[in-house]
């Protein structure tokens, strides 16, 4: 297993981290997957053998539920020096403020979230989506509180936009208030919009990137194919996530993910996650499972070493279009371009 860096942090996290929403199966997460107790632990024992070292759960994952169970399967304890990630800003009651980034909300979510997973410190704590009504200087300042209280250790974001994550980065060095080490994303060969801002931002200001749903709910497991999708599957079980705007793109690119996992003789699931580990920036996905087979495939991609003709195919296959004004930095820029400029359009200067 792979240890990196954190973001800007001194915080080494491994390249695999096991995610937690199949775990509780209460409500609509029920379609996510349905992990009791008993099995949650066998999962976290699996993983803790292959090296990862980094939980990651929200409060909102069934409901509090995911946060208990891996609470009781930790039994208070952290052994094999696992550190747990949190999030919050879902709503946790009926409540007009139990929800958002207010420091009332955010204040009480992390107690209750601490309570839940029987710890004294959440070490990544993220907030868990924009809240467009409440200052980030009041959030910030609610994330500063609990980092002196010693409830959190580092703070990042999730699902934020380019601009909401460089106000907030602005305010953190004005203010000096906590600055977010990290953002996780959804970001897939599918999926690569993160490219046009996210991936930049993060070089450019150097955060770390997790990856949320790296399989794309399943549809880049190799499971799913043009004429077929089998049972029990999100998608059949009405998991709309992500949102699929090109079909005949997307089993295209599944059709290139199964020729180079054929030519490794692993599954294509482990294909796409060692390409997204590949990516600038990214410091490690979240992968979970429904069944201890399904998570065993998943965490023997952290040792799968794509070629670079590989790579190739699948960055052909899946790259994304330059949108404005990307095109035209491109065609009038291209000389006085950086590091995080080139990360987007670089392979279309190669096509070019």
């Amino acid at each position: 297993m792979e240890y990196r860096q954190l973001g800007r942090s001194g915080l080494k996290i491994s390249t695999i981290t096991l995610g937690t929403m199949t775990m509780g199966g209460k409500g609509k997460f029920a379609s996510v997957g349905e992990v009791g107790l008993e099995e949650a632990r066998r999962q976290i024992d699996m993983c803790l053998d292959a090296g990862v070292n980094l939980i990651d759960t929200a409060d909102v994952y069934s409901a509090g539920a995911s946060e208990e169970i891996v609470g009781a399967a930790l039994g208070g304890k952290r052994k094999g020096g696992v550190l747990l990630a949190s999030k919050a800003r879902f709503p946790m009651g009926d409540g007009p403020n139990d929800r958002g980034l207010s420091r009332h909300h955010l204040i009480e979510a992390c107690e209750a979230s601490l309570r839940r997973l029987k710890t004294d410190v959440i070490d990544l704590y993220q907030v868990h989506e924009w809240d467009g009504l409440t200052p980030l200087e009041e959030t910030l300042e609610a994330l500063d509180l609990l980092v002196k209280q010693g409830k959190i250790r580092y703070v990042g974001c999730s699902n934020y936009s380019g601009w909401h994550l460089m106000k907030a980065l602005g305010i953190s060095e004005r203010d000096r208030l906590p600055r977010f080490v990290s953002q996780q994303i959804h970001y897939t060969l599918e999926a690569r919009e993160a490219e046009y801002e996210l991936a930049p931002i993060s070089i450019d200001q150097g955060l770390g990137i997790l990856v949320w749903s790296p399989l794309a709910g399943g549809l880049l497991s190799g499971k799913h194919r043009r004429d077929q999708s089998p049972e029990g599957t999100r998608q059949l079980a009405g998991w709309t996530e992500p949102p699929i705007r090109d079909a005949e793109r997307l089993w295209s690119i599944v059709d290139t993910l199964v020729e180079v996992a054929e030519e490794h003789n692993v599954s294509a699931a482990q294909v796409a996650l060692a390409w997204t580990l590949g990516r600038p920036a990214v410091s490690s996905v979240v992968i979970g499972g429904r069944n201890e087979k399904q998570l065993s495939d998943n965490l023997g991609a952290a040792n799968l070493t794509l070629s670079a003709e590989q790579r190739a195919r699948l960055d052909k296959v899946s790259l994304p279009p330059l949108l404005y004004p990307y095109w035209h930095q491109m065609r009038t820029a291209s000389d006085r371009l950086g590091a995080a400029d080139l990360s987007l359009i670089a392979p279309h200067l190669k096509e070019s």
